[in-house]
């Protein structure tokens, strides 16, 4: 995958008989999902053109000029969507998008190495970091403020707090 697609949902399955698509939306306002329009594979070909869609649980019900049946929408189940990341406006300087996380260096307080981060993932209970360290290993890490007090995206780390030094 590129660099350069950012990760927005993900095809949930068919929704009703007349070829609509419900979508998993990772983005804050699940209808960003159609105002994006274009989604993208992981290739960056592309996935979906959204005519059109409303908020559902978990995400949109979408229309999809690629889709025309139940059966069509349901073999596309599992597809990963991408948006191109120079559509999305720069953060804040205190801000940052999540998967700027992946690949930056993690470090103790005290400026250990700890690892980099391998990914960012959403089991249900809220962000975990992955990381892995230089043995191939890795961890998982509560993206919360208690367990990463600091994110320092111009100097390329973050600070991790291990759980037995959290109070």
């Amino acid at each position: 995958m590129s660099a350069d697609l950012i990760l927005v949902g993900r095809v949930a399955g068919a929704f009703g008989v007349k070829g609509e698509v419900r979508i998993a939306s990772f983005t804050a306002e699940p209808l960003a999902l159609v105002d994006y329009r274009t989604l993208l594979r992981e290739d960056g070909s592309p996935g979906l053109t959204l005519s059109g869609g409303r908020v559902a649980k978990g995400g949109v019900v979408a229309r999809a000029r690629e889709v025309a049946t139940r059966e069509e929408a349901e073999a596309l189940r599992g597809l990963n969507l991408y948006i191109p990341r120079a559509v999305l406006p720069e953060p804040d300087e205190d801000e940052f998008y999540v998967a700027d996380l992946v690949g930056m260096e993690v470090r103790s307080l005290e400026g250990d190495v700890l690892g980099r981060v391998r990914s960012v993932r959403d089991f249900g209970a809220g962000d975990l970091l992955e990381v892995a360290r230089a043995a191939g290993e890795s961890w998982w890490l509560p993206f919360t403020r208690e367990a990463v007090p600091e994110v320092r995206m111009a100097d390329g780390f973050l600070v991790a707090v291990r759980a037995d030094e959290v109070e």
